[in-house]
């Protein structure tokens, strides 16, 4: 068995229930915009004068979080790798887009929709009865997108 069907077959044990998993359909991408538009709006002084200089805003630590996230994609599987960036970069434009109003504001956005979205996995998984995948391996906090994915892959007929 390959390792990327090993990862999704063991995530989906904990994620049974049907409410759990209405949960990570809204929760999952909720938390992957947020926690790029939390990590972009980290300081550092190299990236901002580049960005000042170029004005280039997609030049930040979400940017390289997301980079980091593909490679570890691409080594998986070369289908689920395409379509994350499909949506990593439409997740890039959404927060050069918050950006936009503001770094304080894009901060307390992302930081809301983050909280928010956690407490209502954790809600999920008590519903569900079992313990999040990522307390028992923190590689599935990069998994669940994937795994969320590989369910429009089957409905497209696309073999992950």
């Amino acid at each position: 068995m390959r390792k990327i069907d090993q990862l999704l077959a063991e995530y989906g044990e904990s994620h049974q229930n049907h409410t759990n998993k209405m949960v990570h359909w809204i929760c999952v991408p909720a938390i992957m915009f947020s926690l790029i538009g939390l990590i972009w709006n980290l300081p550092h002084a190299f990236l901002q004068n580049w960005v000042q200089q170029t004005g280039h805003p997609w030049v930040n630590w979400g940017s390289l979080f997301l980079v980091a996230a593909s490679l570890y994609y691409v080594r998986l599987s070369i289908p689920l790798f395409l379509g994350m960036l499909f949506i990593s970069t439409a997740f890039a434009w959404g927060n050069v887009q918050l950006h936009t109003l503001g770094s304080t504001a894009h901060i307390f956005i992302s930081f809301g929709v983050f909280a928010v979205a956690w407490v209502g996995q954790f809600i999920g998984h008590k519903i569900e009865g079992k313990k999040p995948s990522f307390l028992k391996d923190l590689q599935f906090l990069l998994i669940g997108p994937a795994w969320l994915l590989h369910f429009v892959y089957q409905k497209m007929g696309i073999r992950w």
